[in-house]
């Protein structure tokens, strides 16, 4: 080991310490909804509690999965699809709108830019945006989740910077070989740019399962609803309208065993998918954001 070595050591050390406390931190509300959701509602009723599950079962998952009065099925079937269809949709056509502004012959390209910058930094506002919207049909129609995001300036301007510093001679030998746009991206680019994409894929994708504002505003029909609104029903219903408990296969169930498997429900999708794009999540932001 070299002198330059034990030297950063403790640093290292203090660092790593540090991280690990800020994790354990950041986890311990979701161990904590988690122990509650398979948690014996007898327990819960007592207040004996405090962290860790007492009366270990799946009841309260199964109930709020199988009850028609939650929709949980509803819900996360919709959310499923609007994530998957407006993930595709965004990753694309940021993608694509990011290559064109980053190639030096489009002569407007700064001007275009500034105009997505400006939409960016200046939002109109709730009733102009559900004024527009309504206008446009938007009205229960799932369109509404996919269309008006489908390029976010922010991952646009991470994509855009990290295809700007891609090497010029990657596209001038595919230029020389006859090789178009759609070839050079497709061929080119995209094999060499996977850790931007599933960057934007990933921050697309949690935007709209997360989203819970305009789904509220503009989805009513029952039948279109999100699994953030099921989520908001279960809860505010539970608050409103407490849940009776009841004994299932000789387990108690409350409403906090009710609303903590909700959560978990939610939640459990990108917490499943975020590992497997960690890798490619840590790289592309990085760099992403260097010369952004």
């Amino acid at each position: 080991m070299t002198k330059k070595n034990i030297k950063t050591l403790p640093f290292d050390i203090i660092n790593t310490t540090i991280l690990t406390l800020v994790a354990i931190i950041c986890v311990i509300p979701f161990l904590y909804v988690f122990f509650i959701s398979i948690s014996d509602g007898l327990y819960l009723s007592r207040g004996e509690v405090s962290f860790f599950p007492k009366g270990v079962n799946i009841e309260a998952w199964k109930e709020v999965i199988t009850n028609p009065r939650f929709s949980i099925g509803t819900g996360f079937r919709n959310s499923l699809v609007y994530t998957l269809l407006g993930t595709a949709i965004a990753v694309t056509f940021t993608y694509l709108t990011a290559y064109v502004l980053t190639r030096p012959r489009i002569r407007f390209r700064y001007f275009i830019m500034t105009l997505f910058v400006i939409t960016w930094v200046f939002e109109a506002g709730i009733i102009p945006q559900y004024i527009a919207y309504s206008s446009l049909g938007f009205i229960d129609n799932i369109w509404v989740m996919i269309i008006p995001g489908a390029i976010n300036t922010q991952y646009l301007i991470i994509t855009k910077a990290y295809l700007e510093g891609l090497p010029k001679e990657l596209e001038e030998a595919a230029i020389v070989d006859g090789a178009n746009d759609f070839t050079i991206v497709a061929k080119i680019f995209v094999p060499v740019t996977k850790p931007i994409i599933a960057t934007i894929a990933l921050f697309n994708a949690v935007s709209i399962w997360n989203q819970y504002l305009i789904p509220q505003m503009f989805l009513h029909n029952s039948n279109l609803k999100t699994i953030q609104q099921v989520l908001a029903n279960v809860i505010v219903g539970a608050t409103e309208s407490p849940f009776a408990n009841v004994m299932v296969n000789d387990v108690w169930l409350n409403q906090e065993n009710m609303k903590a498997a909700a959560i978990m429900l939610a939640m459990l999708p990108i917490v499943c998918i975020y590992p497997f794009v960690q890798k490619y999540f840590k790289k592309g932001i990085l760099i992403g954001s260097v010369k952004g």
